[in-house]
């Protein structure tokens, strides 16, 4: 009410700043009514509260934006485009139900009036630029190259040794990779922005069952292994060293995959005039990144298992390869805990299924290794990392498609990889 009596004309408001009283009633009787986007339900207050404390309207001089420009006050004043400031409310869980209260279309139509009401004083960086794409850097070409160099030299040293010398080649080239994986993996388009979840050994696990799982598997379904593992293809306990040697090797492919899907999705974030807009245009983008990435894998296990004279194990490599890509671009854009479950879940599958068989050899167990003993007599020992991989794979592809395909996912702050 005005000092006259009268109710007060609808106006801009002439506060200084994003932020008053009647905005501030705004947002303590939004919060009651906020959307819960897990659940898709909402939270209402009681009925005899609502009695006592009806939810203010807009009309007057109360404005339910400058309330939400309080609440994201960082984010409007630091955002060089609207498009950003959408991101940002979408990463807080804001969705074109919520601006609809705000009376408007969407999320981006919100976004667009933060920006213009957004005062940007001498305080503010004067020199802001809008959003750049990722830029590559020698540092990380070398590196990314580096895990597949030393896995080459040492399955030369293991190739060209024989008896101890060639289990010390063994050793020191599996320590050189894993050290050469960890660099790759800590700098460039590979890298975590977040402390990421403790999935090294499950990734470990992964790819030390593709070199030794098969055989170990049916040396154990035949009673065995009577010795440890030669080093060669052809021993009582088999080596499957071509499909490792392709990881490694396809270790710059996913690096560069990853930088690809960086600067097209920076690009498309930049031409785009509303959420969805790039959400529709994501999904064949990071589809295509998948399969660029597979078809580099699928290239280089073809040359390792002609040059090393092994069988091409198509199947489980490229499911195992698609798990470790999708989880490293996961975790790349900030989503550590999806890849972290579901790695673990297959090298538990992985496990499980070994442990069977050994404990098939009790006394009264041999129902134990029935299920394994099944797989094997119907496809063959590449059936359990093939179920166990792909799973993981096609589980973490739903997932990237819900998360990476959001502007949030793709607005970070860094600029070079």
């Amino acid at each position: 009410m005005s000092g006259a009596g009268g109710l007060d004309r609808p106006a801009a408001p002439s506060s200084p700043g994003a932020w008053d009283e009647r905005s501030e009633e705004w947002l303590g009787a939004d919060e009651g009514v906020r959307d819960d986007e897990a659940t898709g339900a909402s939270s209402v207050a009681p009925a005899e509260e609502s009695a006592s404390a009806p939810r203010p309207t807009r009309r007057g001089g109360a404005d339910p934006v400058k309330a939400l420009m309080h609440r994201h006050r960082e984010l409007c004043e630091r955002a060089v485009d609207p498009l950003e400031i959408a991101a940002g409310l979408e990463a807080h869980g804001v969705t074109d139900r919520t601006a609809a209260r705000f009376l408007h279309r969407d999320v981006f139509s919100l976004a667009e009036e933060m920006y213009a009401r957004t005062s940007r004083d001498a305080e503010s960086p004067q020199d802001a630029q809008p959003l750049t794409t990722p830029r590559a850097r020698a540092d990380w070409m070398v590196l990314t190259l580096l895990p597949g160099a030393l896995c080459a030299a040492a399955v030369t040293g293991m190739h060209l040794t024989d008896g101890q010398n060639r289990l010390i080649a063994a050793a020191v080239g599996v320590l050189a990779v894993i050290l050469a994986l960890r660099a790759a993996v800590a700098r460039g388009p590979l890298a975590g922005e977040h402390a990421a979840r403790p999935t090294a050994t499950r990734i470990c696990w992964l790819l030390g069952y593709a070199l030794l799982g098969d055989g170990l598997l049916q040396a154990a379904v035949a009673g065995g292994p009577d010795h440890l593992p030669a080093g060669t293809p052809d021993g009582p306990w088999p080596l499957t060293v071509a499909p490792v040697l392709a990881l490694a090797l396809s270790c710059a492919p996913a690096a560069w995959c990853a930088h690809l899907l960086a600067v097209r999705a920076r690009h498309k974030l930049s031409a785009s005039r509303a959420l969805k807009d790039f959400a529709t245009s994501a999904k064949p983008l990071l589809l295509a990144t998948l399969a660029l990435y597979l078809g580099a894998l699928t290239a280089l296990l073809a040359v390792t298992a002609a040059a090393l004279d092994e069988p091409a194990a198509y199947a489980q490599t490229l499911t195992l390869g698609a798990l470790l890509f999708l989880s490293r671009l996961l975790t790349t854009h900030g989503f550590t805990h999806a890849p972290a479950l579901v790695l673990t879940a297959a090298a538990s599958a992985e496990v499980t299924a070994l442990a069977t068989v050994f404990a098939a050899r009790l006394p009264g167990c041999d129902w134990l290794g029935t299920p394994v003993q099944t797989l094997l007599d119907v496809w063959g020992p590449a059936a359990i990392p093939t179920m166990a991989c792909g799973a993981g794979a096609l589980t973490l592809l739903l997932h990237a498609m819900r998360t990476l395909t959001r502007a949030s996912a793709h607005t970070r702050a860094d600029d070079t990889c």
